[in-house]
């Protein structure tokens, strides 16, 4: 029964931890990224990144009300 118990353990711990990178931390990590090269990227880099987005649009969806990327207001 022990065993049973662990094993059920570490395979939630798994999903959960599969869950936060997929959710989480990737998609933070690629926003980030954009948010950095969004002028400069090359076509094949801009290709590679937007295939990511799609594949990590859940996440994106999660994380995109708590982040802001608008340029910092000027002083005149």
């Amino acid at each position: 029964m022990d065993n049973l118990d662990i094993s059920l353990l570490m395979t939630l711990a798994v999903y959960a931890g599969l869950a936060g990178l997929y959710l989480a931390v990737i998609p933070g990590i690629l926003l980030f990224y954009l948010k950095q090269r969004w002028n400069v990227a090359s076509s094949i880099e801009r290709l590679w990144i937007y295939s990511l987005v799609f594949i990590f649009f859940p996440g994106m969806l999660l994380l995109s009300p708590f982040l802001n990327f608008r340029p910092q207001r000027r002083e005149i």
